[in-house]
C-alpha cells in the first residue's frame, strides 16, 4: 500500500480556479516559472469572459467545453497534458473513473499533482492506498479535502474532469505571446461556447448579457458579485501580462496601454459592490446604472485592444488556422 503527499503544491484562490490550480501544480513540479498573471495570459485563460443571462455563479467556469478550452491553453506553455472528463450519468463512467484513478496516482508518484473538478477546480496533491483516498485542495481552507477513490469524479454537478501534465519543450516567447493574442481574439469573437445552449454568452456578447441581466432585475446576486470580482481580477492580470510582454511584438504596447487605462478604472468597478445581508458581497442596487456605464466603457476599450491583437496576428503566418486537416476542422475522436 502506497502513500504520497506533495507538500509543495499550494493552491491559493485568486484568479479563475483553473488558473489557480494549474499554477499550483506546475510551479510545485518545476514546470512553470513566473507569476500567476503570466500563466493566465500565456494560456489565454485571462481573456475568457462568460456571463449567464441570470448572472448565475456558474458563469465564471462555464467558458466552454473544458477539453477544447484547456488543451490549447496548456499547449501554449509547451507542456504535454492528459485529461479526461464528461458526464457521470454515462454508463461507461465507472470504467473511466477507475482508469483516471490509476493515472492520477502515477502522476503523483512522479511528483506532479493533478487538476480536478470539485466543482470549481482544485488540485489533487496526494493519495493513500490503504484508505483509498485522494487529498484535494480547493484553495479555500488550509487542510486538504478527502475524496474516496470510489467517489472520484462524483460531485454536485453532472460533470467530472481531471487533468495531469508531463514533459515540457521550450517555446519561442514571442510565438507564445502571439498565440495567446489569437486565443484572445477567438474568445472575444465567439458569442456562444456551449451551443446549442445560448443562455451563456462569451467575449463581446458577455457584456450585453451582464448589462441586460443587471437592468432586468431578478438576477442571482451572489453570481453577479462573483462575475464582477472575476472580471476585475482577470483584467488586472491581462494588464500586468501585456505590460511584461509588450516588447516582444511590435505594436503590442498600444494594447497594453488600453488595458492599462482599463485597469485605472477597476477601482470604480469595486465601488459598485457592497456587503450582502446574507453575508459576502453583492452589487449595490443604487450603483447598477454606474456599473452598466462602466461595462460599456470597458467593452469599448477591450474592442480597441482586440483590434490591435488582430492587426498583430495578421502580420504573422498562422499555420494552425491556415492549414485545414484532411478530416476537417475537428480532430478525430
Amino acid at each position: 500500500m502506497a502513500r504520497v503527499m506533495l507538500d509543495r503544491v499550494d493552491m491559493t484562490r485568486q484568479s479563475k480556479s483553473y488558473v489557480d490550480s494549474v499554477h499550483a501544480v506546475l510551479t510545485a513540479a518545476g514546470l512553470f516559472e513566473g507569476p500567476k498573471y503570466m500563466l493566465a495570459g500565456l494560456t489565454g485563460m485571462a481573456f475568457k469572459f462568460t456571463v449567464h443571462r441570470k448572472l448565475l455563479p456558474l458563469s465564471v467556469s462555464a467558458y466552454g467545453q473544458w477539453g477544447n478550452e484547456h488543451a490549447p491553453a496548456i499547449e501554449n506553455l509547451g507542456l504535454l497534458t492528459v485529461w479526461d472528463g464528461g458526464r457521470t450519468r454515462h454508463p461507461t463512467f465507472p470504467h473511466y473513473q477507475r482508469d483516471a484513478v490509476d493515472w492520477v496516482r502515477q502522476s503523483l508518484d512522479a511528483g506532479v499533482g493533478a487538476v480536478y473538478w470539485l466543482p470549481e477546480f482544485g488540485t489533487i496533491c496526494g493519495y493513500d492506498d490503504e484508505d483509498g483516498v485522494f487529498y484535494v485542495q480547493d484553495g479555500r481552507q488550509p487542510e486538504p479535502l478527502i475524496v474516496l477513490y470510489d467517489n472520484f469524479g462524483l460531485n454536485a454537478t453532472p460533470f467530472w474532469y481531471c487533468q495531469i501534465f508531463g514533459g515540457r519543450v521550450a517555446l519561442d516567447p514571442a510565438e507564445a505571446v502571439l498565440e495567446s493574442l489569437r486565443l484572445a481574439v477567438r474568445d472575444w469573437e465567439t458569442p456562444h461556447k456551449t451551443l446549442p445552449d445560448t443562455e451563456l454568452a462569451s467575449g463581446r456578447l458577455a457584456f450585453a448579457y451582464f448589462i441586460a441581466g443587471l437592468q432586468a432585475g431578478g438576477y442571482d446576486e451572489r453570481g453577479a458579485d462573483y462575475i464582477l470580482r472575476d472580471y476585475v481580477q482577470v483584467r488586472e492580470e491581462i494588464a500586468d501580462y501585456l505590460r511584461d510582454v509588450r516588447h516582444l511584438l511590435p505594436g503590442l504596447g498600444e494594447a497594453a496601454a488600453l488595458y492599462g487605462e482599463l485597469r485605472g478604472r477597476l477601482d470604480a468597478f469595486r465601488d459598485c459592490r457592497t456587503a450582502s445581508p446574507e453575508g459576502g458581497g453583492r452589487i449595490a442596487p443604487d450603483r447598477i446604472p454606474a456599473l452598466c456605464a462602466l461595462l460599456r466603457e470597458a467593452e469599448a476599450l477591450e474592442e480597441r485592444a482586440v483590434a490591435v491583437f488582430r492587426r498583430i496576428s495578421a502580420r504573422c503566418p498562422d499555420p494552425k488556422r491556415a492549414t485545414l486537416p484532411r478530416w476537417g476542422e475537428l480532430t478525430p475522436r
